[in-house]
């Protein structure tokens, strides 16, 4: 089996905390996929508060590796540790221009720093509405450095039937941003486990 591809997941304290979790959930379905989880402290708070108490640990035991957030030299910290990406979601305004800035006081920030100055996508799932103009031209500004905004906007013409599969649908679209085919990855991942 070749080695599993690695991506940082970020989860920062804005409303729809469900994302994040979706997208851990749909990354751990396949073990070609090797996960580095970053939660920010009011991450933590808005994972209790919209899912349950217990969804911080949920989150953590889907990730193959988590990091502290207040530990600034963790792996994810360096452009030596290699990645396809990162994706943040739900992404705060308050991350998202801390990014943009160059405010990077926490790992969550400095990992996607990381992935800006290596040339690596980097998926922000901006939450957050209306938008000032700040808001704006820290979009605008990330966006410059090679970051992809993406608002968890629900594909209405998918007709979903619930909120589950809008969450799902927008934790889909933010990984395939990052050019990965979890499909692919599966069948990639059975046809080694034939051999």
């Amino acid at each position: 089996m070749t080695q599993p591809v690695r991506v940082i997941v970020g989860i920062s304290g804005a409303s729809g905390a469900a994302i994040g979790l979706r997208v851990l959930e749909r990354l751990s379905e396949t073990r070609q996929i090797e996960t580095h989880l970053v939660i920010s402290s009011a991450a933590e708070r808005t994972l209790a508060s919209e899912i349950d108490q217990d969804a911080p640990e949920r989150a953590r035991a889907l990730a193959s590796h988590c990091h502290d957030h207040r530990d600034i030299g963790a792996s994810i910290a360096s452009g030596s540790f290699h990645t396809v990406g990162m994706i943040v979601a739900p992404c705060s305004m308050r991350s998202l221009c801390a990014i943009a800035f160059g405010q990077l006081g926490d790992l969550l920030t400095r990992a996607a720093d990381v992935q800006l100055k290596e040339r690596r996508r980097l998926v922000l799932v901006a939450r957050e509405s209306p938008l000032h103009l700040g808001h704006l031209r820290a979009m605008a500004q990330v966006t410059e450095y090679g970051a992809i905004v993406a608002p968890p906007v629900p594909a209405f013409y998918l007709r979903p039937r619930d909120i589950g599969a809008i969450v799902d649908q927008i934790a889909l679209r933010a990984i395939g941003l990052l050019d990965l085919d979890l499909e692919a990855l599966a069948i990639i991942e059975w046809q080694s486990g034939q051999a």
